[in-house]
């Protein structure tokens, strides 16, 4: 199996921008092409006063903020594609990830147990069960 085309998911954690370092190097060494994924959780619609298009819109934004600042850690050789959608994060980084396609997929995980990962889940599990290619999970140092 080549690994031409690695796609990591982002969030505004510093263990996603580890993450995104790490998924960087490795496309580097590989010569693969790089693409962003950041997922908007739904139910931004629903902030009292606010219309819910100016919500996404401003989510939308600082996706692609965080995105850029990433991108300037990036090889130059070929720029890094990004997307951005709004939805369940593990369900838009495995459709995004079907769409493009991607070889392999970086993600970071904090590794929570207990009550904590039964209350907030586990994207990066959740990526694993469903992704259509290879997932690198990146722990959390602890």
């Amino acid at each position: 199996m080549k690994i031409r085309r690695i796609l990591i998911a982002v969030d505004g954690e510093p263990l996603a921008a580890h993450a995104a370092e790490l998924g960087m190097e490795l496309a580097s060494a590989l010569g693969a092409e790089i693409a962003f994924a950041h997922a908007i959780e739904p139910g931004l619609e629903q902030a009292p006063g606010i219309a819910p298009a100016d919500l996404i819109a401003e989510a939308e934004r600082e996706g692609s903020k965080l995105i850029a600042r990433l991108r300037q850690l990036a090889p130059q050789s070929r720029p890094a594609l990004e997307f951005i959608h709004v939805g369940k994060p593990a369900h838009e980084i495995v459709r995004t990830a079907k769409d493009w396609p991607a070889d392999l997929i970086v993600i970071g995980s904090h590794a929570r147990h207990g009550i904590k990962r039964a209350l907030l889940g586990s994207v990066a599990e959740e990526v694993m069960r469903h992704a259509p290619c290879p997932v690198l999970v990146i722990r959390a140092k602890e």
